[in-house]
């Protein structure tokens, strides 16, 4: 059986052709593009591990980090404008209710003044009324009325009238002598006069009063002309 078996396996031995023939058996060739694609695939690997695991961050987190940063700015201003806009309507109502006391007081003066403004001006003219009603009690309750003694009373109570007005700052115009002035004369006429330069006030028919620098009522006046042919001079009307 030996010798069968070396027959049906002419020139194969232990250890011999069989090994031959495995190493006879061709390597598989790399190309260049095998191996640029095995470099990217393990590339791809590193990158995959090293990710996020190792420190790195990725692009999306870095868009969701500043998006979060601009979100928490975006807050804080919106916070601040609330706050601001709070303390401007907190001033707003209080100049407002300020504002409103204000118009209230002024108000309530306006009528007051209106009803009371004259108060010191009658309260100065109630002397000057006592006065008149005891000259008209005296004359009255007399039966010898010395007319010289009533015209010292009406002297009296025309000065005493004349003080409470002053007291108001109402001053007089009596501008006999002086040249007119339109600003405070009214001239109600001319007459010729050779003693006195034209357009002096000559004769004063009703004294002109002022309230402090406001006018009340202008004097009225006869003023100077110079005199005509024929006319005589020192004639006054």
């Amino acid at each position: 059986m030996s010798g069968d078996r070396k027959q049906g396996n002419p020139g194969l031995e232990p250890g011999g052709d069989a090994a031959t023939e495995a190493e006879e058996v061709p390597a598989i060739a790399t190309s260049d593009e095998m191996e640029a694609a095995l470099r990217e695939a393990a590339e791809a690997v590193d990158e995959r591990r090293r990710g996020p695991d190792a420190g790195e961050i990725s692009p999306d987190k870095m868009t969701i980090e500043m998006l979060s940063q601009e979100l928490q700015s975006l807050k804080e201003e919106f916070e601040a404008r609330c706050k601001e806009l709070e303390e401007a309507n907190d001033r707003h109502a209080r100049l407002q209710a300020e504002f409103e006391n204000f118009r209230r007081r002024n108000l309530k003066e306006r009528q007051e003044s209106l009803q009371y403004g004259h108060q010191n001006l009658v309260k100065d003219l109630l002397s000057t009324v006592d006065n008149l009603e005891r000259a008209v009690g005296h004359t009255e309750q007399s039966d010898d009325v010395n007319l010289e003694s009533v015209l010292q009373g009406v002297a009296l109570v025309q000065r005493e009238f004349l003080a409470a007005l002053g007291k108001q700052g109402v001053k007089e115009i009596d501008p006999a002598g002086e040249p007119f002035d339109p600003t405070f004369h009214e001239a109600m006429g001319q007459v010729p006069d050779s003693a006195v330069a034209a357009n002096t006030v000559v004769q004063v028919l009703q004294k002109g009063y002022l309230l402090q620098d406001r006018m009340l009522r202008p004097a009225r006046v006869m003023v100077a002309r110079a005199p005509g042919p024929g006319e005589d001079g020192g004639e006054k009307n």
